[in-house]
């Protein structure tokens, strides 16, 4: 009986832990995912009419856009690619409504520069210190 008490503990405990580890890379996403939605409203020059309408579409873009990057990880390229193509075109159409033909086009090009810009800092930082990687702690 102490055994399974002290396994479901060690289970219950790792649960706990992994959780928590969740939740600060959903911070981590969330403040990601802010950053680049303002990034882009600000090179689209929308009005605060447009902001209000297309910041949650797009955090539902983005919600969607990371849900699919996780789940075809394992994937050949080319199907996650297609993946995220057909989810690119389909909320192209919901930008189109909100902002226009010609800026809802822009929106991935915004998206692509913002990511390569943290690639590019990350790249960075990382030349700075000598290209050790900083270590995490378990």
């Amino acid at each position: 009986m102490k055994r399974l008490l002290i396994i479901l503990s060690l289970f219950m405990l790792t649960g706990v832990s992994l959780f928590a580890q969740q939740e600060d890379n959903d911070n981590g996403n969330e403040k990601i995912r802010d950053k680049m939605s303002q990034y882009i409203q600000e090179r689209l020059s929308l009005s605060k009419s447009e902001a209000e309408k297309f910041s949650p579409v797009f955090l539902r873009y983005f919600r969607d856009w990371r849900t699919t990057l996780r789940e075809s990880k394992g994937e050949p390229v080319l199907l996650r690619q297609q993946k995220i193509v057909d989810l690119r075109v389909r909320y192209r159409d919901q930008f189109k409504q909100i902002i226009g033909e010609k800026r809802s086009n822009e929106v991935f090009d915004h998206q692509q520069r913002f990511i390569q810009g943290i690639k590019d800092l990350q790249r960075e930082r990382l030349e700075k210190n000598g290209g050790d990687r900083p270590r995490k702690f378990r």
